[in-house]
């Protein structure tokens, strides 16, 4: 149960900063932190709690990453439901703590803004097709997967492995928050949906299926790469 409630806590830390930053921090032209610092922001939350909790729960933090970790062979099959049920939780009180907060200044509307929600074609930052975004959703996932196994491999230089894949994250937001606001995550992508509605929710199944299968891909890739592991 440890492990569950560090799940929830993480995840809920990693939408509420993530995500937090992209819909209280980006847009406001005094501050405007623009594409580079929602990115790190993402970065930064794995990055804190990998240190904080991973010694507790592997710091998951993703359903996607928790199927990667199970195909490669770093997670049993009976954790994967309880694990991602913590994340996806989490995802939804801070996403909800978060709707709470931006609801503060007068006029904000969660689905005009669109609440930092992931979407692909009149949804996609830069308009991007269905093709697109499910073509980068699967490949930045899979590399995700791909650094998360090489960093925590017993081979790879001790502690820093939460420095690699935070940095990781954030390399992939640079690259594609344009294509789908960057998921990566389904429990990132149902945590602000939920309190959209509407278009996000109908395209919610693409930010499902697109990582995972991408983690399952990084999973086959490092295997093969890197020979026998732990």
């Amino acid at each position: 149960m440890k492990a569950y409630a560090a799940e929830f806590v993480g995840t809920f830390w990693l939408v509420l900063g993530g995500c937090g930053s992209a819909v209280l921090a980006a847009a406001f032209p005094e501050v405007g932190i623009g594409l580079l610092g929602v990115s790190l922001a993402f970065g930064l939350t794995v990055l804190t709690m990998a240190f904080a909790i991973g010694h507790i729960s592997g710091c998951h933090l993703n359903p996607a990453v928790s199927f990667g970790l199970w195909a490669g062979g770093r997670f049993p099959a009976k954790d994967l439901a309880p694990y991602i049920i913590a994340q996806v939780l989490g995802g939804i009180v801070a996403g909800g703590v978060l709707y709470l907060i931006a609801s503060g200044q007068a006029g904000f509307d969660a689905s005009a803004s669109g609440f930092a929600s992931n979407g692909y074609g009149e949804h996609s930052p830069g308009g991007y097709t269905l093709t697109a975004a499910l073509v980068c959703e699967v490949v930045m996932t899979m590399m995700f997967i791909v650094v998360i196994l090489g960093a925590t491999d017993k081979r790879a230089p001790a502690s820093f492995a939460p420095i690699a894949i935070g940095l990781c994250l954030t390399l992939i937001h640079l690259i594609s928050i344009p294509v789908t606001n960057t998921s990566v995550n389904p429990a990132r992508s149902t945590g602000v949906a939920l309190y959209v509605g509407d278009w996000a929710v109908g395209q919610l199944w693409l930010f499902w299926l697109a990582p995972i299968v991408g983690g399952l891909l990084g999973a086959v890739v490092y295997k093969f790469i890197a020979g026998k592991s732990d």
